[in-house]
């Protein structure tokens, strides 16, 4: 079943009157459980069209689809909402919270959404103990590694059990080693919870653990190879 549908998307900047074609005229559809990659050179429009799948940019034209929602039409409000209730993001400068603790980043997720504290204790526990931090679970991000600190996005973006997970670059602050644990979580959480993991990355590392690989230059889809 499709979950995302991208239909037609252009993005146009206006740098300053010279106009930069992002996108031009991009369609393209995910289906539950895929972990795919995006791939491109630096302003083919990778980011971009995370961003606008994401909620977090508008398109100049187009419409993305999120299971049956036109999210290109919902208000800012509405828009956020909907981010909360279907949509993780893992972003290459991890964005956690420096005052809050392992715990307290991925909870806060759960928090914004109502859920009890009860529920919201025992769901980033497994998570933590999922990508293995269960002994960092009181650690503020500065007591943390770059590894492990991505680890807890993971297991943040991951906590509200969203529909699909946007990782724009998320190992690109990370050596060989971290690189390796994060995709093996990733792909184990993707297994199990059958969440739908899609990363914008130039880390072929990355790459050979996608099963389906995108690849934009200048704003259009060259080539979509399906590899298992």
């Amino acid at each position: 079943m499709d979950i995302i549908e991208v239909k037609e998307i252009y993005k146009t900047y206006d740098k300053d009157s010279v106009p930069v074609h992002a996108l031009n005229g991009i369609s393209i559809t995910f289906k539950e459980g895929e972990f795919a990659a995006i791939v491109g050179p630096s302003g083919s429009g990778k980011t971009t069209l995370l961003n606008i799948i994401g909620g977090l940019d508008e398109p100049t034209r187009g419409v993305v689809m999120i299971n049956g929602v036109n999210i290109t039409a919902l208000s800012s409000r509405k828009k956020t909402q909907f981010r909360l209730e279907n949509i993780g993001f893992v972003f290459q400068a991890y964005n956690l919270i420096p005052v809050m603790t392992a715990k307290e980043n991925v909870e806060f997720i759960m928090f914004l959404q109502g859920k009890d504290k009860k529920e919201r204790e025992k769901r980033t526990s497994e998570l933590l103990e999922a990508v293995g931090l269960s002994e960092r679970i009181n650690s503020r991000p500065n007591k943390l590694s770059g590894g492990q600190q991505q680890r807890v996005a993971v297991a943040r973006s991951l906590a509200s059990k969203p529909k699909f997970v946007l990782a724009d670059e998320p190992t690109a602050n990370l050596d060989s080693k971290s690189t390796e644990n994060l995709l093996e979580i990733m792909e184990q959480l993707n297994q199990k919870e059958n969440t739908t993991f899609i990363f914008s990355t130039h880390d072929a590392r990355v790459v050979n653990k996608a099963r389906r690989v995108i690849t934009i230059e200048d704003g259009r889809i060259i080539s979509d190879i399906t590899n298992r």
